[in-house]
């Protein structure tokens, strides 16, 4: 079989894509999740919290909530469906730790759960925190 033959073959087997589909999608679940969040900071706001509490207890029930829907394995089937749409909001780190700790809980504290859930977010982590400290360090130099 030559690379062309082989190249054809390939592509008629492959499945076809649906990127329309697939952007609509990420488009609507990203939104939705996002209209989430807007809602539950309205809420925070109406219970009388300042707007930084707000922006704080957002974040934070964002995380919960996806936290959880990942440990019911609901998060999961939504994203076999949504694609991005479930990556780009703040739910979709949350999830990116929490799945690898629940996958890999039977494993013990250390070595499964603890070890695992920072094998995604851990490089992430890592630049974040350094570019932080680095610009605060810039920061601070700047402002003297």
């Amino acid at each position: 079989m030559t690379n062309k033959e082989y190249a054809q073959l390939a592509d008629r087997l492959a499945p076809k894509s649906n990127t329309g589909k697939n952007c609509l999608l990420a488009f609507l679940v990203g939104g939705a999740i996002c209209t989430l969040g807007q809602l539950i900071r309205s809420g925070w706001m109406l219970a009388g919290l300042s707007e930084d509490a707000c922006s704080t207890l957002t974040s934070v029930s964002l995380i919960f909530l996806a936290s959880l829907a990942t440990g019911l394995s609901v998060y999961d089937d939504l994203a076999k469906h949504a694609g991005a749409g479930t990556l780009v909001p703040i739910t979709g780190f949350s999830n990116a730790i929490t799945a690898p700790a629940v996958e890999f809980k039977t494993e013990g504290l250390i070595t499964g759960l603890a070890v695992k859930m920072f094998t995604i977010a851990g490089p992430v982590l890592v630049y974040g925190i350094s570019a932080s400290v680095l610009y605060g360090v810039i920061y601070w130099a700047a402002t003297r």
